[in-house]
Order: C-alpha cells, then structure tokens, then sequence
C-alpha cells in the first residue's frame, strides 16, 4: 500500500480511505485550480399577460429605528448571554428556572375556569 502523507486536517480513517482509492500513488491527487468563475442569471423567458415590469426601481431610505443589522446582531448575542445564564442558574440551584421563580411543575397549571 502506498504511504498517504499524513495531515493534522484529516483525520486517520479519511487517510485511510484515500490510501484505498489511490494505491499506486504516494502522494493526493492535485486540486483543480479555480482559475476562471463564470456566473450567470436566469430570467424568465416571457411574462404572463397582464404583467408589467417596474419602470423605476424604488430606492429605501436606510431604517433608522428598528429591525437593522446591528441591532439584529445584539439581540442574538444578548439571547446566547442570557440562555447561558439561565443553565449557570439551573446548575448552581439544582432546579429548573421555572421553579426557581415558584411555579409549580408537573401538577399542570391550576387555573380556575
């Protein structure tokens, strides 16, 4: 079996199956180079009657209160922060955060109707 050099990224068995798919060979394959990147679009090829396409493309004014990137941004990091906290409590006191606050769980939610 030819010798597979080893990588510290693949992990033994990924070696392994790579010395199994290229036995004569001491060394990988070369990788193909990306030397040209073609792009494209896809457009309909026609409308459906009744369709007309826009004649001027609205131009937003960027939002200055509300749903920004940013904000968005913070909001998931003071979510992860919080959830975090809420197992460090959960660890420290042995119960859950609901019965931590005093609500009662398992007996169902005693509501009167």
């Amino acid at each position: 079996m030819a010798a597979i050099p080893s990588s510290a990224f693949l992990p033994p068995t990924t070696a392994f199956n790579l010395a199994r798919h290229f036995p004569s060979s001491s060394r990988l394959p070369p990788l193909p180079r990306r030397e040209h990147v073609t792009s494209f679009t896809v457009q309909a090829a026609k409308l459906p009657s009744g369709v007309e396409l826009p004649k001027l493309q609205p131009k937003f004014k960027p939002p200055f209160l509300g749903f920004t990137k940013t904000a968005e941004i913070w909001n998931s990091r003071a979510s992860m922060i919080g959830l975090i906290g809420v197992f460090i409590v959960e660890l420290i006191m042995n119960k859950g955060i609901l019965q931590t606050i005093g609500v009662d769980v398992g007996k169902g939610l005693d509501i009167p109707l």
